[in-house]
């Protein structure tokens, strides 16, 4: 189970953890469905070339077709010319995958498990946060400021509308190994690709509640 640390990195508690997060993980197919998912719906598709039709000129033969001993043109704005069109060329497009509510909630609580089973998870009780420097902050998730350069990628979890949210964020700002979200943004590639997650008591709930009560549900 995981510990609960006070803001001086003391242990206080232990958090139990939901059976939903202590199965067996989803297959590797599906999580990687659920990732490219993400990473596919957050693209644009707004790329774009012109083709020979498309761009301007190019009205007449650049020069008659026998006689001048060059190779025979038809257009100077056909692909193997300057500024000529693009031959298979982007052109906006729609990149969204689809993937079932289902299976985009199998795939979330086999990434979590995973983290969980890992012992990659630790609860902050921020109670009376009073952490203004970001060395203070390095120290209570590495041990030392020095660590904090080369210690594991963590991804701080914070509650949507979590009191501390902004002074979390402002004394994490300089520490390049560390990333803060609220709970309504973490998604399947934010917890495979931090090696740990510190979730704040008021993110740790707003997290895993709604897991609690759905494996309850079914």
């Amino acid at each position: 189970m995981p510990n609960v640390i006070d803001t001086g990195g003391k242990v206080v508690r232990e958090v139990s953890v939901p059976a939903a997060l202590s199965t067996d993980p989803a297959n590797a197919h599906l999580l990687f469905r659920a990732v490219h998912r993400e990473f596919a719906n957050a693209r644009a598709g707004t790329a774009s070339t012109k083709k020979r039709d498309e761009v301007s000129g190019g009205g007449r033969k650049p020069w008659k077709q026998k006689g001048t001993g060059r190779a025979r043109q038809g257009s100077i704005r056909s692909p193997q010319w300057r500024h000529g069109g693009v031959v298979f060329g982007p052109q906006p497009r729609s990149y969204v995958a689809s993937l079932n509510k289902k299976e985009r909630r199998a795939a979330f609580v086999a990434a979590l498990g995973d983290r969980f089973r890992a012992g990659a998870v630790t609860v902050l009780d921020l109670g009376d946060f009073s952490i203004a420097k970001t060395a203070q902050f390095a120290a209570l998730l590495f041990g030392t400021v020095k660590d904090a350069k080369r210690g594991p990628t963590t991804l701080v979890v914070c509650a949507r509308d979590e009191q501390h949210y902004d002074a979390i964020v402002r004394v994490s700002g300089n520490l390049q190994r560390v990333a803060v979200t609220d709970n309504g943004a973490l998604d399947v590639k934010d917890v495979l690709r931090f090696d740990r997650l510190v979730f704040t008591t008021a993110g740790y709930d707003a997290v895993v509640e709604p897991l609690s009560r759905q494996g309850a549900a079914e």
